[in-house]
């Protein structure tokens, strides 16, 4: 298995960036979330000149075995469906990503049939989709860090490809139970309160959902500060792939910005594999499902966006970006106190 030994980024550039944004002709402080987002990207970089470049926005597809527990209006095959309309350009994420300049890409990861090579498509499947975890574990723990390595290797793709800025998204029948469920463990709390309706449950729906995931949680008993196991026991391999990708950004000191509730499993699930890759991640949005914040807490990333969004595929990731273009524009281009010639603002004492 990768060691993923990840270093919190070198404090010492953080004092030189908070001066220059202190120093911006506007009060201290007034511009709130956009200072402190300009700061963490240069912090992450390591770099008093911050930028977005080549931006990637990465599908992790995958089907899940607990789906056969009819937790989802959809069947599996919707699935490929999806990932055939996001290469297509046809989905609410192509035409995001289109509309903002990003290159968009769909990482097979263990979608159930057969994908044809496509330009966007990566494949990386483990295998057809994951076993029930209702019966067994989801995966085998050597498919699981293959996942998760496998995932980490797309990160450096997009490095490798001039990319200093990455958001993901998920496509996959069945992945709000495993994120529900992953959620659960990790934060500790009662499936009830952190699984919701996902893509339109009615109430007995919803029962079924929640009631396969307190039967797998309680068949496996995995390890909440054991993100790997979590994984294994009842997560997907969208999930291991995508917390993979996160730890890998962290690696290559790329900022890495989490979507909605499955997207933010995944980054709680890193966060317990190597503490110190949530250093490297931003908080888009909170998600209308109830585990959302309190994912986002256990992180410890404040989000800048609460919208109600929930339909996953990185949308609610890239709207983070106008308000990164903004951030990164103030803290370039406006004039400084200095250069007014004008007294700067003080802090209160």
């Amino acid at each position: 298995m990768k060691n993923f030994a990840i270093k919190t980024p070198d404090a010492e550039i953080r004092t030189a960036l908070q001066q220059k944004i202190d120093g911006l002709t506007k009060p201290l402080g007034s511009l709130g979330r956009l200072e402190e987002l300009a700061l963490q990207i240069g912090w992450i970089q390591q770099t008093l000149t911050p930028s977005l470049d080549r931006p990637y926005n990465i599908v992790f597809a995958g089907d899940h075995g607990v789906a056969e527990e009819k937790v989802s209006l959809s069947p599996k095959e919707v699935t490929r469906q999806m990932v055939d309309n996001f290469l297509k350009g046809g989905a609410g994420i192509s035409f995001l990503c289109r509309q903002h300049g990003f290159r968009l890409r769909v990482v097979d990861a263990g979608v159930d049939a057969e994908l044809p090579a496509a330009d966007g498509l990566i494949d990386l499947k483990i295998r057809r989709g994951t076993r029930n975890f209702v019966d067994t574990a989801a995966m085998t723990r050597e498919e699981m860090e293959l996942a998760v390595e496998r995932g980490a290797s797309v990160a450096a793709m997009c490095r490798d490809d001039g990319c200093n800025v990455i958001s993901f998204g998920e496509m996959g029948i069945g992945n709000t139970t495993t994120s529900s469920a992953v959620a659960s463990v990790l934060l500790q709390k009662d499936p009830e309160l952190v699984t919701g309706a996902g893509a339109g449950l009615d109430s007995a729906g919803l029962k079924r959902k929640t009631e396969a995931i307190r039967r797998g949680i309680g068949l496996h008993h995995p390890d909440p500060m054991d993100g790997m196991e979590v994984l294994q026991k009842v997560g997907g391999f969208d999930l291991a792939a995508m917390a993979g990708a996160f730890l890998g950004g962290a690696i290559y000191h790329v900022p890495v910005v989490i979507d909605g509730v499955i997207a933010a499993a995944a980054a709680a699930a890193a966060g317990r594999i190597a503490p110190a890759a949530t250093d490297y991640m931003l908080a888009a949005h909170v998600s209308a499902e109830p585990a959302s914040i309190w994912l986002l807490d256990l992180i410890g990333v404040t989000p800048a966006i609460q919208a109600g969004l929930r339909l996953g595929e990185g949308t609610g990731a890239l709207a983070l970006f106008p308000l990164l273009d903004m951030a990164l524009s103030i803290y370039r281009d406006m004039d400084t106190f200095a250069e007014m010639e004008i007294e700067e603002y003080k802090p209160l004492v």
